[in-house]
């Protein structure tokens, strides 16, 4: 009995820390909610709808690009750290460190590289417009230099979300000042890109900022040993940092990419009306997202610590969670979904509230089963993970391009809800297995 309600008291502990830190980093993206309301709206009613299509077309070639190239390492920072911080090893928590930051300066050259060959190659293709080229690329650099994964790993190993939350809130500060600055000197696409690349040097700025105060002498000396050292001191590191830049990749360029045929196949316009449906029904549904870190974080904790039983506690806990959360979202855009992209953006972009409709489902489905993947990655099923990403991102892109042509953007919004039912379905049944695989009766002995 005392063994039972130690279990269920670390499964609440841990769903009370998920709870928490989650709320911190809603408190963040609130902030960012509203700001995003009116930087959209202040983009959307100066650009219209043709060039606010091709400033869209230029953030998810970047995005393409950083997803591409980049390494969740705030992933690598948690997973390792923990037991280098648990032991006082904190040179060794600095070696892991340092191996991120040489993994994202090395990415950002070899993106530098490819967002250059990508514009050379295709910019006409993409219609990106004459002589925003050498822009479309400084916009990537930046993107790309400003990547910000290893400090946040420092303040979520930490359990400082609060601390993440207030740098995170600068992307939507940055975004507000900058394009007022820009309405007023150069309201156009260039000015609009310099106002989205100052936010993310602030943002990354923050984070740095703030990752070294709350780390302290507990992340160790900057000298101590050899970089390449962490290979060989955290086995695994370089499969599991590699599974999960793969996966996250294929996430996030499934979704990208889809901007850039939309606007292959119906050009800007088009693609301007998906990008901002897209974001809105992205922004209802941001608690995905932030759950997802949450739950990551103590879905490790709870394996290693306290067992299967609390494990599986805390994943129900998490899915009744997200089953609510996908349900008054649903009922949100439904309600409010039509009024508020009129208010936003303007009658002119009414024509994608079927788009905004239909992406906000897909997008709570993916909600719903946001504790899935947390799990298989905290249950060393990475790869198998990555597998089930790969054929959804594949579904994804298929679908689309069997019908765009046949029904245009609805086509493509409707491949969004095939993916995600798709991926749904595999990952529930990826983590029913995982947990049937472990043995609760060997947990309990070991335990005990």
């Amino acid at each position: 009995m005392k063994l039972k309600r130690a279990k269920g008291s670390s499964a609440q502990d841990g769903f009370a820390r998920i709870l928490a830190n989650t709320g911190w980093l809603l408190g963040g993206k609130g902030v960012g909610a509203v700001l995003s309301l009116a930087y959209l709206a202040i983009v959307t009613r100066t650009l219209g709808v043709a060039d606010f299509g091709r400033f869209a077309l230029v953030l998810s070639a970047a995005n393409v690009i950083k997803a591409l190239v980049s390494f969740d390492s705030w992933q690598i920072v948690v997973r390792y750290g923990q037991p280098h911080v648990a032991e006082g090893k904190s040179d060794a928590l600095n070696r892991v460190l340092r191996f991120c930051i040489l993994i994202d300066l090395a990415s950002a050259l070899v993106g530098g590289l490819i967002a250059a060959a990508i514009i050379l190659l295709f910019g006409n293709a993409l219609d990106l417009g004459p002589g925003t080229g050498l822009q479309t690329w400084l916009f990537c650099m930046v993107m790309l230099i400003t990547i910000r994964s290893s400090p946040t790993g420092i303040l979520r190993l930490f359990d400082r979300f609060d601390s993440a939350a207030f740098a995170e809130t600068m992307i939507p500060v940055g975004r507000m000042i900058g394009a007022a600055v820009a309405l007023a000197t150069t309201p156009s696409i260039s000015g609009f890109l310099a106002a989205w690349a100052f936010a993310e040097l602030v943002c990354a700025i923050s984070y740095w900022w703030l990752a070294l105060r709350v780390g302290g002498d507990r992340i160790g000396s900057w000298r101590a040993g050899r970089t390449l050292d962490a290979r060989r001191e955290n086995p695994g590191i370089v499969g599991f940092l590699t599974a999960t830049n793969l996966q996250t990749s294929l996430s996030a360029i499934g979704q990208q990419v889809a901007v850039l045929i939309v606007g292959a196949f119906v050009g800007p316009t088009g693609a301007g009306l998906y990008r901002l449906a897209n974001q809105l029904a992205n922004s209802l549904t941001k608690i995905s997202s932030l759950l997802s870190r949450s739950i990551f974080v103590e879905l490790s904790r709870t394996q290693s610590s306290h067992g299967v039983h609390a494990l599986r506690a805390l994943f129900r806990r998490t899915n009744r969670l997200a089953l609510i959360a996908g349900a008054i979202i649903i009922a949100l855009i439904l309600t409010i979904g039509h009024p508020l992209l009129g208010l936003i953006a303007g009658k002119e972009f009414l024509p994608a509230y079927p788009l905004l409709l239909l992406l906000g489902v897909s997008a709570c489905i993916d909600l719903v089963g946001v504790s899935y993947r947390p799990l298989l990655m905290a249950t060393d099923r990475t790869t198998q993970s990555l597998r089930i990403t790969f054929i959804s991102t594949l579904m994804l892109l298929g679908t689309q391009a069997l019908l765009l042509p046949l029904h245009g953007t609805i086509g493509a919004a409707i491949a969004n809800i095939i993916a995600s039912i798709t991926g749904f379905t595999m990952m529930g049944l990826a983590t029913r297995h995982a947990l049937r695989q472990r043995d609760p009766v060997m947990t309990d002995m070991q335990n005990e």
